[in-house]
């Protein structure tokens, strides 16, 4: 089996390649909005949580702005240091970043003053997923150890089609998803 360092260097190459194919006016389109399927599934009032894009990841801000105007408090990962528990602070205007300062890993995130909240419905980034629910993220381990303290009602990841996999290296601190989006169809749930 593939070891994790190798497997994601693969996928971030697959993922940096597929979103540069895809023509500007199409990735526009893409994840405007959350499936009826996945809407469906958040209750009114649910906080919920997503990640700002940085480059090649699914524009996980759309679904922000859609969540919000549907009177949704909208949150996003905090963090206060690379070795700090990853928190969740509210994103109170989607529409602009604005009231957002980098985080260590130079990705947006809100000021330290923005309230803490605890998501609901937690939207994931991810570097690949399996048909099962199995995810590999970047390593740091920031949603897996969030996942088992503080499971949310519903936890789905973010991706492009490109970045399923077969089989990734499971260990047993890895928490599984729900869900998986994709901008071509809904994985899960799991039997």
């Amino acid at each position: 089996m593939i070891d994790k360092k190798t497997l994601r260097a693969d996928l971030k190459r697959r993922r940096t390649e597929f979103v540069a194919a895809i023509p500007e006016s199409m990735r526009a389109l893409l994840f405007s909005r959350p499936p009826a399927a996945i809407a469906d599934l958040v209750p009114d009032g649910a906080v919920v949580s997503v990640f700002h894009e940085m480059a090649g990841e699914v524009p996980a801000s759309n679904y922000a702005r859609w969540f919000a105007e549907r009177g949704h408090r909208i949150a996003l990962p905090w963090l206060a240091a690379r070795s700090a528990p990853m928190l969740f602070r509210e994103w109170s205007n989607p529409f602009a970043d604005d009231e957002l300062v980098s985080d260590p890993y130079q990705a947006l995130q809100p000021r330290a003053d923005a309230p803490l909240l605890v998501p609901d419905v937690m939207f994931c980034p991810l570097l690949g997923f399996t048909t099962s629910g199995g995810r590999i993220g970047y390593g740091a381990g920031f949603y897996d150890r969030w996942l088992m303290e503080h499971r949310p009602t519903l936890a789905i990841g973010l991706a492009w089609d490109c970045q399923l996999e077969a089989v990734i290296p499971i260990e047993p601190h890895d928490q599984p998803l729900d869900l998986v989006v994709t901008q071509t169809r809904v994985y899960g749930p799991w039997s």
